[in-house]
């Protein structure tokens, strides 16, 4: 509970719910899939937006929105194919793995379909980006332990969608993977007793799979990203 009594104690920060909300808002619907911006300066526009411990406050907010909409989006999926079939589907939060290989072509993958219009590509790269630049000042404006479970949360879900859930794997979804794995580093090397690495990342991380990175405008690689040595890389300094 440190974060706690730093952020009521001698460390206090002056925070602004109404510029938060209204940050939120501006974020939420100016920019994603119905913006003409490629998803790579609607990046760079909303991680300058999001300055300061307001904006750490939305981009935390974000994050977690996100990976709580996925899971009601999921369990919402495994409900409706046990209905339809009267197969039970086990949706665990700490470790969407299992889930997809078991029932992959049966699911959509939530992330480019969340209730709140949060794009993966867009602010919730941003957002995560945000939350690696900001590393030490997180435990000043939030309790960092649940949201690093939910950065890792949505890493899973984005590599899974990728063996599994038939996502593309372009240069916007591997900018993605590479600032979840990232930013995850820099918040557990900010924390005074960081958690343990979930089983997800574990299991991608004995692995050496380099995949073709695609132009998002069409067929052609234009590079290569490996998932295990990027976690091994920036998880086990």
């Amino acid at each position: 509970m440190g974060w706690l009594q730093r952020l009521l104690g001698g460390g206090r920060v002056q925070l602004d719910p109404g510029r938060q909300q209204a940050l939120l808002r501006d974020v939420q619907h100016r920019y994603g899939v119905h913006t003409q911006l490629r998803f790579p300066e609607q990046v760079e526009a909303v991680t300058g937006m999001l300055d300061g411990d307001d904006g750490l406050v939305v981009a935390a907010r974000i994050v977690s929105q996100v990976a709580d909409e996925a899971h009601a989006d999921l369990q919402a999926q495994a409900h409706e194919v046990h209905r339809r079939t009267g197969r039970r589907l086990l949706v665990h939060r700490r470790n969407y793995r299992p889930l997809w290989k078991e029932a992959g072509p049966a699911l959509r993958w939530p992330l480019f379909t969340l209730p709140s219009g949060f794009h993966p590509y867009a602010q919730v790269a941003a957002a995560v980006a945000v939350l690696g630049s900001q590393a030490p000042r997180l435990d000043r404006v939030t309790d960092p332990n649940p949201l690093v479970t939910h950065v890792f949360e949505v890493l899973d879900l984005t590599t899974a969608g990728w063996e599994y859930g038939r996502v593309r794997v372009d240069t916007d979804a591997a900018a993605l993977a590479d600032r979840l794995i990232s930013s995850a580093g820099q918040v557990l090397a900010a924390m005074d007793d960081p958690p343990r690495l979930p089983p997800a990342v574990r299991e991608l991380m004995r692995r050496n799979n380099t995949l073709d990175v695609h132009d998002p405008a069409g067929p052609r690689v234009v590079g290569g990203f490996n998932p295990g040595a990027r976690m091994r890389e920036q998880l086990l300094a």
